[in-house]
């Protein structure tokens, strides 16, 4: 499970055997959420803060997301993304 951004400490992975519905798991001290393409939680939690500025990173990043889990998906390492700033 690669780690694609961190920003914040949070740390956002994308696992290579992924099933669907496209997502993204971040990590920030002791909880983890799973978050769609467009920032929205599918599952699991975060502190309202760190979901915010997830949620905005996501929104920016979409489509390096999208590209991130063709790759994954069919077993080659997803890129880094730009942390959020």
């Amino acid at each position: 499970m690669p780690a694609i951004s961190m920003f914040f400490g949070i740390v956002i992975y994308m696992y290579y055997d992924e099933h669907l519905p496209p997502h993204f798991h971040a990590k920030y001290q002791g909880y983890e959420a799973l978050f769609d393409f467009e920032g929205e939680i599918i599952d699991g939690s975060l502190q309202p803060r760190q979901k915010k500025l997830v949620s905005a990173w996501a929104l920016i990043h979409q489509e390096d997301l999208e590209a991130d889990w063709e790759l994954a998906r069919t077993g080659r390492k997803p890129f880094r993304i730009e942390p959020l700033k």
